[in-house]
């Protein structure tokens, strides 16, 4: 018996094609290794956008485009912005994918799960399920 190709037969080979190709070019969030927090000794890291829980994004005022997070490869971190200066001590549990701040004075720690973490980009949410994405400077 012979089979006959039908217009649709080649759309559904089309969209398979174009499936598999979508698939394979996309990337996974993925958390690197330790270093790729801080680099060689420090690394800047500036907001590139930021969500809401819901996934809503949050306009964002110039102080937070000029703020800056700096973690050093010593464990300590310092956060400038136009509105206030903070330093403290980090934890990150590269397995666990968490970041922990702990300001210098305070008695309450910040902590994040860290969804993705590259050479360029890095992606925090938070407890209430907002997230930040930064960019390496």
């Amino acid at each position: 018996m012979k089979r006959v190709s039908t217009p649709l037969h080649y759309l559904a080979s089309l969209l398979m094609f174009v499936a598999l190709f979508v698939s394979s070019c996309s990337q996974p969030d993925k958390v690197g290794e330790t270093n790729m927090l801080y680099g060689t000794d420090s690394k800047v890291w500036k907001t590139d956008k930021e969500t809401t829980a819901s996934g809503d994004k949050v306009a964002q005022t110039s102080a937070d485009k000029d703020t800056e997070l700096r973690f050093f490869a010593n464990g300590t971190f310092n956060m400038t912005s136009p509105n206030q200066t903070m330093q403290g001590k980090y934890s990150f549990d590269q397995p666990g994918k968490k970041i922990t701040l702990t300001p210098d004075g305070g008695t309450t720690s910040m902590a994040f799960d860290v969804t993705n973490l590259t050479e360029k980009k890095m992606t925090l949410k938070g407890t209430d399920g907002s997230s930040m994405m930064l960019e390496a400077d």
